[in-house]
C-alpha cells in the first residue's frame, strides 16, 4: 500500500509542477505580432443578451489560434456573460497553445487561484473595480502565480493605475455604466499613458481600418469579441479581417 501511495504522490507533484510551468506571455505574443489581434470568445453580453449561446469553447478558441489571432480572451463570468471556468481548460484540451487572457471582474485573490488553474496566462483587471491599493495588491498576487496582468482603465480618472506598471495598459472603449462605445476613447487616452507600456484597445472595433490606425497611435493589441462571434464561423471571420488589416 505505501508503494501505491508513493506512487499518487509522485504523480501528484508531476501534476503540480506542470501547472507552475511558465505560461506563454501575451504581452510577448502582442508584440511580437503583426495584427496583435486579442480573439474573445464571448457568447452573452449585459446589453445584448445572447450573442452566440451554443458556441462551443472546444471548437471557436482553436479555431481563433487556427486563423492567425495573437492571443485569446475567454469570459469565465457564468451569470452576466455565460461564461465559465471550464472553457479554458476546454480550450486547451482541444490544442490551444496560444496565450489565453481570463476575463473577468476580479475582486479577490481567489479568483487569480481560478484563473491559474484553469491554465490561463493572463488576468483582467479593471481600475474601476477597485481602488489603486487593491489593485497593486492583486498585481503582486497575479504575478506571484505567474500571471501576466492586463490593466483596464477607461477616461482620464483612472489613467495614474498605469504608475503600477501592470505588463499591458488597456483602454476599454466601452463605458462600463451605460455599455456605451467609443473608439475614440482610445485615441484619447493613448498619448497620456507610458510610452513604454503596451497598449491594447478594447471593444467596439469592427473596422480593420482601425486597427491600423490605433496602431499608429501606439497600440500593440486590439482585444475584438462581437464582431466575430455574432457570425456563423467567427474563426473565419477573423481571417477575413485580418487579411483586410494587411492588405490596408
Amino acid at each position: 500500500m505505501q508503494d501505491i501511495l508513493q506512487e499518487i504522490v509522485a504523480h501528484k507533484r508531476q501534476e503540480l509542477a506542470q501547472m507552475r510551468m511558465k505560461k506563454p506571455s501575451m504581452r510577448e505574443a502582442l508584440l511580437a505580432s503583426s495584427t496583435g489581434i486579442i480573439a474573445e470568445f464571448k457568447r452573452k453580453s449585459p446589453s445584448k443578451g445572447w450573442i452566440k449561446e451554443d458556441g462551443q469553447a472546444d471548437i471557436i478558441p482553436l479555431s481563433y489560434q487556427q486563423n492567425g489571432a495573437a492571443a485569446l480572451s475567454i469570459l469565465t463570468d457564468k451569470k452576466y456573460f455565460g461564461g465559465h471556468d471550464d472553457f479554458i481548460r476546454m480550450a486547451h484540451q482541444s490544442g490551444v497553445t496560444i496565450p489565453i487572457l481570463y476575463k473577468n471582474f476580479v475582486v479577490d485573490e481567489y479568483q487569480l487561484y481560478e484563473a491559474a488553474l484553469c491554465g490561463a496566462s493572463a488576468v483582467l483587471l479593471i481600475a474601476a473595480c477597485l481602488t489603486k491599493q487593491d489593485c497593486s495588491r492583486l498585481m503582486r498576487s497575479a504575478h506571484e502565480l505567474g500571471l501576466e496582468v492586463l490593466l483596464e482603465m477607461h477616461d482620464e480618472h483612472e489613467l495614474e493605475y498605469a504608475e503600477l506598471e501592470p505588463d499591458m495598459c488597456g483602454i476599454n472603449n466601452r463605458h462600463l455604466g451605460s455599455f456605451v462605445t467609443d473608439v475614440e476613447t482610445s485615441y484619447r487616452l493613448a498619448e497620456r499613458l507610458p510610452k513604454e507600456a503596451v497598449k491594447v484597445s478594447e471593444s467596439g472595433i469592427s473596422n480593420p481600418q482601425t486597427i491600423n490606425e490605433l496602431r499608429s497611435a501606439g497600440f500593440q493589441g486590439f482585444l475584438i469579441g462581437e464582431t466575430f462571434m455574432k457570425t456563423d464561423n467567427p474563426g473565419a471571420t477573423l481571417r477575413e479581417f485580418i487579411n483586410d488589416v494587411i492588405s490596408k
